[in-house]
């Protein structure tokens, strides 16, 4: 009686993976910048009680996910390296996070990051190296550097691939969509989900709009992320993920698979302009089937202000612009976007 007893108890634990592979619905949730303050040059900008109340208040919605993924912006980084330079020291910016406040990111249940951009390198190869040592000891995957393009992790017996992108040196870049689609089409035979994240796409509030064409910004080409998203859906992808205007911009369903153009700044403590619509960002949780093809989406509305924590936003500001930049924007994707935050397809 023993023995058949421990047979089935085997034989259901086998079956464990193969029932989790098949799960009906796959979540991942995605949000824009992440800078938990920075000691250089000197510690006036570090948050209090290192960071740990930062994100606290949507720390529950953050871990009801799969798979949780955002943007590193800066490095994670005690002391040293050589701080990056820049033409104009107008609009230069270095952020060196210390290392311990990789447990801010750990109790928010970030499974994934994306290192593809253009505070990377701010501290040279040693802020690189200490970054991907500080996450990958905490349990956190990255990819976004040319030596890993792309990381495949397994949540729940699905396999999730994260490609990230970016114009910035060191990174795999967006302008080189032949390259990336190559990417994608090499992840597509290693797993179920393919997430790609980017970087690009103008600064500030006066570029909220998604152009569909090449954006120059300071004399760089941040990419036609219109394209981009296109082409790699084409070639593959099933989440595009994207960030790096500093403000948040519409969405869209291309082919069944969702794009979000950038998703803001979402936890940037000092250092980042979060005045006015730059403190509005969204916690977008996207629903699809085994196949990444979508299902459903949700919104929530966060807001910063200066030297303050991520707080949930009552007045759900940066849905209601996301609302208006989706219908102006991509008046042809067929979803629709209610005052609860929800995104479905168009039933007219």
């Amino acid at each position: 009686m023993l023995k058949i007893y421990l047979f089935i108890l085997s034989s259901l634990a086998l079956l464990q993976p193969m029932a989790a592979q098949n799960k009906d619905t796959i979540t991942v949730i995605g949000v824009g910048d992440i800078m938990m303050g920075s000691n250089y040059p000197n510690d006036s900008k570090l948050p209090t009680l290192d960071g740990l109340l930062l994100m606290k208040e949507v720390e529950p919605i953050l871990k009801n996910a799969d798979v949780t993924f955002g943007n590193l912006e800066g490095v994670l980084l005690n002391q040293g390296g050589t701080a990056k330079t820049c033409r104009d020291p107008k609009v230069c910016y270095v952020f060196r996070s210390p290392e311990k406040y990789v447990q801010n990111l750990v109790n928010a249940g970030f499974d994934i990051m994306s290192l593809a951009n253009n505070h990377s390198g701010d501290f040279g190869e040693l802020g690189k190296r200490k970054s991907i040592e500080t996450l990958e000891k905490a349990g956190i995957q990255q990819a976004g550097q040319l030596n890993k393009p792309y990381v495949v992790i397994e949540k729940n017996g699905v396999k999730f691939g994260l490609a990230a992108f970016a114009p910035n040196a060191g990174c795999p870049d967006i302008n080189k969509i032949g390259v990336a689609r190559k990417i994608i089409a090499q992840l597509d035979s290693l797993v179920d989900i393919i997430i790609v994240s980017f970087h690009g796409g103008a600064e500030g509030p006066q570029h909220e709009h998604v152009p569909r064409k090449n954006e120059i910004f300071y004399g760089e080409n941040r990419g036609d992320v219109y394209q981009f998203a296109h082409q790699l859906i084409d070639a593959g992808a099933d989440i595009v993920l994207g960030h790096g205007p500093h403000v948040t911009r519409g969405v869209e369903v291309y082919k069944d698979k969702f794009i979000t153009y950038s998703m803001g700044n979402f936890c940037t403590y000092g250092g980042i302009n979060v005045s006015g619509i730059n403190g509005l960002a969204p916690i977008i949780k996207v629903f699809t089937n085994s196949k990444g093809d979508f299902f459903k989406a949700h919104i929530t509305s966060t807001k910063q202000t200066f030297y303050g924590p991520v707080m949930l936003d009552e007045q759900k500001q940066v849905l209601k612009r996301i609302q208006l930049l989706t219908k102006k924007d991509f008046p042809e994707s067929l979803i629709e976007i209610d005052n609860d935050g929800w995104v479905r397809k168009s039933t007219k």
